[in-house]
């Protein structure tokens, strides 16, 4: 059960996430605040586990709260809820785990609070490590690194092929090489691939050699670089 408590100056607003929590078994409403400073006497007593919190309200904002509680070392899960459309960058950068657009669909609601108790149960920096970020226009998506197959680099951009599609990801090969080393495994210079996802090698006519991975039909080069080492790693798996 998550302990949540609604923060934004509108009632109408509040009302709503309240109706749409109502229906969800794991969401407990334990308060309400009309304005940052109301919210941020109320964390410390209700102990909240996430906030659903609107970003533009009179006086404290939504970003100068989250900005608040990231200087402290136990803090609930942010998530956004709010009309403005241009400012998830701004919001994942304050540790935000999801950003709704109003109006908020029930079914997104509940896909954030899942996200968010996966944040709270791994703990904030192991929380962060599992995703990636994408970008879609003016909104940014955290995707689960175990939805991840392979990533690609493409001119300036790296896209990430993952079980639902392909998203454009905002961090360069070399550091998600870095960042996630023991889940991720290069086999070319522009090419990195989910190490569970790998499921064996296959020779063409030519002699080059191909990477067969779960989860989708592509079957990325692998360089004779680093053939011996995706031979090990094979070997290693099975």
């Amino acid at each position: 059960m998550l302990r949540i408590l609604i923060i934004d100056d509108e009632r109408p607003a509040r009302n709503r996430l309240r109706r749409m929590l109502a229906d969800l078994p794991m969401a407990h409403v334990v308060g309400e605040a009309a304005s940052g400073q109301e919210a941020l006497r109320l964390i410390p007593v209700m102990a909240p586990d996430v906030l659903l919190l609107d970003i533009s309200m009179p006086g404290l904002g939504g970003l100068a709260i989250a900005e608040t509680l990231q200087q402290q070392s136990s803090a609930p899960a942010v998530i956004f809820c709010t009309a403005w459309s241009d400012k998830a960058v701004k919001a994942f950068e304050v540790d935000a785990v999801d950003y709704l657009v109003k109006p908020v669909r029930a079914e997104r609601l509940e896909m954030a609070l899942e996200k968010a108790k996966r944040f709270i149960s791994k703990g904030r920096t192991e929380a962060e490590d599992s995703f990636l970020r994408s970008t879609l226009g003016n909104k940014v998506y955290l995707m689960p690194l175990t939805d991840l197959i392979f990533l690609r680099a493409e001119d300036k951009y790296t896209t990430a092929v993952h079980i639902n599609g392909e998203s454009v990801v905002n961090q360069t090969l070399l550091e998600l090489e870095k960042t996630h080393a023991d889940f991720l495994v290069r086999i070319h210079r522009g090419v990195l691939v989910a190490k569970n996802r790998i499921r064996g090698l296959e020779k063409a006519s030519d002699g080059r050699h191909y990477v067969l991975l779960d989860g989708c039909d592509d079957h990325p080069q692998v360089s004779r670089r680093n053939l011996a080492a995706i031979r090990r790693l094979i070997q290693e798996l099975t």
